[in-house]
């Protein structure tokens, strides 16, 4: 079997036989008037009219020898037959053709639509031009690409040979205009935000740092997009929302990844009640529009398949209840030592227990003793107030918050919002004694957003989703890097 270099010498030498025949192997434009999807749905009319179509695609098949080859082109994961016969088109073209192609290249067809003897909607070309010249081959068609990396690096060659991973980011189009269609009937406005901040917020993580030269000040990448939509609801908007990137410097798995898409949006006077009937709905339509079906495969983060139902009623659980059930710990009473020792106990690095604050040890025993059980879609409430400073306090030391936990995983979060300037400036500035104990994660005092706020914020609700991890659950993935076009990767 020839090397890759072999392979791409040998298609360099056809190169030079395409241009001493004068033809030029990288056109800017080649004869093109239907898609194959256009002849295949018009394919009696078309064959009746006895107009020349000419179509466009990468060559995916050759066979056949003599006087006569079939091509199988492919254009937006439609394919189609062209039939080139000796005596239908001109010898030197039919000789430079044989003489030059390769799967792989992409080639503009011209001719007549015709049925070939064994049934088979076909195009009898009459002529035909090199639209590009590849000179690497494709993965070999029947096996497919199967190294995980490669796929990973290469996308787009796992697309060319995968007709089902073609669909899969068509899916997530829809998927992510389906949401915003609900968006917009629900009269929320979209808007842009900025990526690169002087100061992240909105949520406990780890940042990627950088420097602005033009500035010379430390910047970050936002790990959030609440802050500034917040900021926009002080403007007097009913609602915003935004599907954009964000960044946060922690771990890899399955369910996780530094850069990722977002969703979050902000409806003003709605209540958390009304946020939870929004997202049942919401993600009950997309999956029938997308899907026609209610009940999906799920997977958890051992690689366990689960069947999830959507159709019915979502249920309700406290986090304390579950950490009670599940740890044997009382989250409201149990002090600072007890938690620690519990969270030792189920097993959280020791190292991560020294300097991590109240709320995130006991979202850390959470996530080792519960989170993991809850298979059906299910919203956990009333998360610890130190967890969720952003959010409205109850009173009893939580907060008015859900997160909706499918197979062991956050899919959303969604607080009633704390729109009290001088509460959420205590509850800040705990957080950022957390982080000067060494507390990473602990969010820092924002004096630009608290300013917003004592012009006075009205009353509100928010939600935020990983587009990403919600595609893998629909799409049925294991993991979200195959709903993403171009995962991150360590360099080879």
């Amino acid at each position: 079997m020839a090397s890759l270099s072999e392979i791409r010498q040998e298609r360099l030498k056809k190169i030079d036989i395409l241009k001493k025949a004068g033809m030029d192997p990288y056109p800017s434009s080649v004869p093109h008037t239907h898609l194959i999807k256009e002849v295949k749905s018009d394919f009696e009319k078309l064959e009746k009219s006895g107009d020349e179509v000419s179509l466009s695609g990468r060559v995916m098949a050759i066979r056949g020898q003599g006087a006569i080859r079939f091509f199988v082109i492919k254009d937006d994961n439609e394919e189609f037959q062209v039939v080139v016969k000796k005596d239908e088109i001109k010898e030197e073209k039919f000789d430079l053709l044989y003489d030059t192609a390769d799967i792989g290249d992409f080639i503009s067809f011209t001719g007549n639509l015709f049925v070939t003897q064994r049934g088979e909607n076909s195009l009898l070309a009459k002529d035909w031009q090199m639209a590009s010249k590849s000179l690497l081959p494709l993965p070999e068609k029947w096996h497919g690409l199967q190294d995980i990396e490669t796929k990973y690096r290469q996308r787009y060659l796992e697309i060319i040979s995968d007709s089902e991973a073609f669909q899969r980011y068509e899916i997530r189009s829809k998927i992510i205009k389906d949401i915003r269609q609900y968006l917009d009937s629900k009269h929320l406005l979209e808007v842009e935000t900025p990526i690169l901040q002087s100061q992240t917020g909105g949520a406990m993580a780890k940042v990627f740092e950088t420097h602005h030269n033009a500035l010379d000040q430390k910047m970050v990448l936002r790990i959030a997009l609440e802050i500034d939509h917040k900021i926009l609801m002080t403007a007097g908007y009913n609602g915003v929302y935004e599907i954009g990137k964000c960044f946060r410097n922690e771990g890899m798995d399955s369910s996780h990844i530094q850069e990722f898409t977002m969703l979050e949006w902000y409806a003003a006077y709605k209540t958390l009640d009304d946020n939870i009937s929004w997202t049942e709905e919401m993600i009950r339509n997309i999956a029938l529009n997308n899907f026609n079906k209610s009940v999906f495969k799920v997977y958890d983060k051992d690689d366990n398949e689960h069947e999830v139902d959507f159709s019915k009623p979502f249920e309700q659980v406290r986090f304390d209840e579950l950490l009670e059930r599940d740890a044997n710990i009382d989250a409201k009473k149990a002090s600072i030592e007890e938690i620690r020792s519990k969270a030792i106990e189920v097993g959280v690095d020791q190292k991560e227990v020294e300097g991590t604050g109240r709320g995130n040890l006991l979202d850390a025993i959470y996530k080792k003793t519960s989170r993991g059980k809850i298979i059906q879609p299910t919203f956990v409430t009333n998360y610890p107030q130190e967890l969720k400073p952003l959010a409205k306090p109850t009173g009893d030391g939580t907060s008015i918050v859900a997160q909706l936990v499918i197979a062991g995983s956050e899919i959303t979060n969604m607080y009633g919002e704390l729109i009290d300037p001088v509460v959420q400036r205590d509850l800040l500035e705990h957080q950022s004694e957390a982080k000067a104990k060494g507390d990473e994660e602990a969010m820092e005092v924002d004096n630009r957003f608290l300013t917003a706020m004592e012009h006075g914020m009205p009353p509100m609700t928010g939600f935020g989703m990983g587009i990403d991890r919600f595609c893998a659950i629909l799409l049925e993935e294991k993991n979200i890097r195959d709903t993403i076009f171009f995962p991150l990767v360590k360099n080879e």
